[in-house]
């Protein structure tokens, strides 16, 4: 019996897990399979609808949050494990995974290993999970509690994440809360085209966030009255009750030998997903820097890996990966506003607002439960 072992069951990870069984019960010659899904934590979190969910009152926990294991309960118990714990090591000689739990230490061994254990923000900000499920839910309502009770909001970094969280709390409180938004480079959401970035800038200052461009942010300070002194790169000094940054992620990649990562601590992976040297071992997702970090690149390396692993246990010759070169990527500002692009094209508002209503919330009990992926075997499926 062949065993696949996949660490990490966010995005990438409980995808490829179910696309993996799903496709060894019908592909006959790939032979028996046992999978094992390990993960720190016992739920999905939705961080995808992080920039509203971590606002008081709009998103209930149900709708960030479901447990994985119900969802695995659909497969034969003999061909699939759910372990609760964090990979501290690796020997890809040995082919042994070390794991940590509330049990103890652990080592797992495997025929077939995918590292798909994302990455964190680099601040406490709760934008992804980070530690156990019961950690990230603590973390998650400890920010909506800040976010209730400041008059005053300056959020740093003005990438998607940072737009779109800037707009839900302009759209939410109006008035009622003051938010500024801080920019690194000359324009906002400045992966995209000029004519885009100019709109989503129109977009937020017609909700009333104070813009701040080519400004980074140096230091903060908390000053005696509990508020936060943030320094810019220009020299100027804003005083706010809550400072959010919302920039950076640091691969979950710590428990990788160091020769098997790049100097940003990302797994390095070749064509084919593989990571370099390793044998049969991939790795996808945000733990790798091979695509941006966005659902839709996470959801088509699963799929690949998914077909490209039962292909290897069939016999059959894997073929590359193929990158898509064109950038496609959306983001609402405010409920009743959004911006996209597809390559240098700009995506019609309504089509944004169409897409990102729910945030995709409306794919996370699917996703987790499986349901999502009965249609595709064999195929490559785009979700967002």
């Amino acid at each position: 019996m062949t065993h696949i072992v996949i660490l990490g069951a966010s995005q990438a990870g409980i995808r490829t897990a179910h696309r993996i069984l799903m496709q060894a019960e019908k592909a006959g010659e790939a032979g028996p399979v046992k999978l094992t899904l390990v993960s720190p934590n016992t739920h999905m979190y939705w961080n995808l609808a992080s920039p509203r969910g971590l606002i008081p009152g709009q998103l209930t926990d149900e709708e960030l949050f479901q447990p994985i294991a119900p969802g695995l309960k659909r497969y034969t118990a003999s061909k699939v494990e759910f372990v609760v714990g964090r990979a501290e090591g690796l020997d890809f000689a040995s082919k042994t995974v070390l794991v940590s739990s509330a049990s103890g230490n652990k080592s797992l061994g495997y025929d077939v290993l995918v590292l798909a254990t994302g990455a964190s923000t680099k601040a406490e900000a709760a934008f992804k999970g980070s530690g156990s499920t019961e950690e990230a839910r603590d973390a998650v309502r400890a920010f909506r509690a800040r976010v209730g009770k400041a008059g005053s909001i300056v959020v740093a970094g003005a990438g998607p994440t940072g737009v779109e969280f800037a707009g839900e709390l302009a759209f939410v409180y109006g008035e009622e809360k003051h938010v500024t938004l801080v920019a690194s480079k000359a324009v906002v959401f400045d992966e995209a085209p000029a004519q885009v970035s100019e709109t989503a800038l129109r977009l937020l200052q017609n909700l009333n966030i104070s813009v701040k461009l080519q400004a980074r942010v140096t230091g903060t300070n908390e000053l005696p009255d509990g508020r936060q002194e943030i320094t810019l790169s220009d020299g100027e000094k804003l005083v706010a009750d809550m400072y959010v940054p919302a920039y950076g992620l640091v691969p979950n990649a710590s428990y990788v030998p160091a020769r098997y990562v790049d100097t940003k601590g990302y797994v390095v992976v070749d064509e084919y997903l593989r990571v370099k040297g390793a044998g049969n071992v991939w790795a996808i997702g945000d733990v790798t820097d091979m695509e941006p970090s966005q659902l839709i690149y996470a959801d088509q390396q699963s799929s690949y890996a998914a077909e490209a692993i039962i292909s290897i246990l069939r016999n059959k010759e894997q073929v590359p990966y193929e990158i898509n070169p064109t950038r496609m990527l959306g983001c609402s500002i405010g409920r009743n506003a959004g911006v996209g692009f597809q390559g240098t094209m700009e995506l019609p508002p309504a089509l944004i607002l169409q897409h990102r209503k729910h945030l995709f919330t409306e794919f996370l009990i699917p996703a987790v439960d499986g349901s999502l992926y009965q249609s595709e075997v064999g195929q490559k499926r785009v979700v967002l």
